[in-house]
């Protein structure tokens, strides 16, 4: 019974933030709540980088307590495998989002806009900081803009 109140008690402590596909709907949130979009470009199944950055930093404790206050997320994940293909309208809506923010197809790249869509700060490759620190340069670059 212990077991059962204390994983009943941990899903309610932990803030629950979602990654979203539509970096449109991600805009109009993000445009309602006054918060900033973070935009990660992955490769979920084959981008060594991308893996460490998403578990180092996009998916502590650290970034997920900061994310479910500040920020709108949006994940543009560009597998290889073919068991993880992702839907053909998923595609489209990550490519299109590629050709405006990531034309030169680098990952991973994440980025940090504004509301509007303006590019705030940009992280090439991984980003080789604790999520502490990321969490700190996202703060940074939005009191410096």
């Amino acid at each position: 019974m212990k077991q059962i109140l204390a994983i009943i008690l941990f899903a309610f402590a932990t803030p629950v933030i979602n990654w979203s596909g539509d970096f449109s709907e991600a805009q109009k949130e993000a445009q309602k709540t006054h918060k900033l979009i973070v935009i990660n470009f992955s490769g979920s199944d084959w981008c060594g980088p991308c893996i460490r950055t998403r578990k180092e930093i996009l998916e502590t404790k650290v970034f997920e307590d900061y994310a479910s206050d500040h920020l709108v997320l949006v994940r543009a994940d560009f597998p290889r495998q073919k068991k993880n293909q992702l839907p053909k309208d998923q595609v489209k809506r990550n490519e299109a989002l590629a050709d405006k923010y990531n034309p030169d197809g680098e990952f991973p790249l994440t980025l940090l806009v504004d509301e509007n869509g303006k590019v705030i700060k940009k992280w090439e490759g991984f980003p080789n900081v604790t999520s502490q620190q990321f969490v700190e340069q996202i703060t940074s670059a939005n009191a410096n803009r």
